[in-house]
């Protein structure tokens, strides 16, 4: 990965990435590419050369001539609208960029012929409500999209198969399970509770837990786990072929709910928002491992308990240092 573009670079997994990256020692040129500027360092990595441009990748010609002045040896594309209760608020901007973000940058790179590896970053939600006689989920199983969000993803999934196909690019797809971490955005469901639970410890918050569907079981899967798998497949995973990232292992939030609690010590009431619960939400997600372990070897290694306690802390920082008199 000589000169590595990254889009969606100010997000939380971009930020994981460059960290695995420079701790691996991994020598590289990189540029990342993201409507909103990072809010995190980039010039603090010792084996990476980073540099940052502010761009939207709805902007054609302005991709163009980025990748033309680059010119990528690898890619990770990362950028996405990736809340899926915003695809049902908001469902043709969600599709449109989903997609023609991707089309953007693989047209350009098949224009100039670049040797070029694409990492495509999917979702879980490909596959939607299936019959239990499918679980775990596996690569060659059935796709049933129930949300706008999913939709554009197994889009995005099959643009990318006819670029290896029919073009002869160089691009590994990914399916991506619920991955959490730290610097995670509150809007997604676990650093939600985080956030909620650390007010109600440290700053005597109502002790109220707003949630959305307790009952739905998730794959949840550390996102510095998720990072080295896709540097992996970077490195070994087959052009044209999709690889879950996942745990194996399917947990209910009323689990995550009760295990965050445990950790902090704190009895929250919970009171479902309707407003939180999504139209024809997956019931089980629960995915299989085995083709990526027997592709690239990767499996993860960061247990559920240690992303939880991870998650608390960086909250508790963020909560702390907005409030000048915590409680104890």
């Amino acid at each position: 990965m000589k000169r590595l573009l990254i889009t969606g670079f100010s997000g939380f997994v971009s930020r994981h990435l460059l960290e695995y990256l420079d701790a691996s020692g991994a020598e590289s040129e990189v540029l990342g590419v993201s409507r909103s500027q990072p809010d995190f360092p980039i010039d603090k990595y010792r084996s990476l050369r980073c540099s940052f441009r502010q761009l939207d990748l709805l902007d054609k010609p302005g991709i163009d001539q980025l990748i033309a002045q680059f010119r990528p040896t690898a890619i990770v594309h990362l950028a996405s609208y990736s809340s899926v209760g915003f695809s049902w608020q908001n469902p043709v901007e969600s599709f449109t960029n989903n997609t023609n973000v991707l089309l953007n940058l693989i047209e350009r790179v098949r224009l100039l012929g670049l040797p070029c590896r694409i990492l495509s970053v999917g979702s879980s939600e490909q596959y939607g409500n299936v019959d239990a006689a499918f679980l775990p989920l596996r690569e060659d199983g059935p796709l049933c999209p129930v949300s706008p969000y999913a939709i554009a993803r197994v889009s995005q999934e099959m643009l990318s198969k006819v670029y290896v196909s029919g073009y002869g690019l160089d691009i590994v797809m990914t399916r991506s399970f619920n991955h959490i971490g730290p610097y995670q955005r509150d809007l997604f469901v676990i650093p939600s509770f985080a956030k909620q639970l650390c007010a109600m410890r440290y700053r005597a918050a109502p002790a109220r837990l707003v949630t959305g569907d307790r009952t739905v079981i998730r794959d949840f899967v550390d996102v510095r786990d998720v990072v080295r798998g896709y540097c992996d497949l970077l490195l070994h995973g087959q052009a044209g072929e999709v690889y879950n990232l996942c745990s194996g292992e399917g947990t209910s939030i009323d689990h995550v709910i009760a295990t965050m609690q445990r950790l902090l010590g704190t009895e929250a009431e919970l009171e479902t928002n309707p407003k939180l619960v999504r139209p024809n939400d997956n019931r089980v997600v629960v995915g299989s491992l085995d083709k990526i372990r027997d592709a690239v070897g990767w499996s993860p290694r960061i247990p559920l308990q240690q992303s939880l306690e991870n998650i608390l802390e960086w909250w508790r920082e963020r909560v702390l240092a907005s409030e000048p008199h915590p409680a104890s």
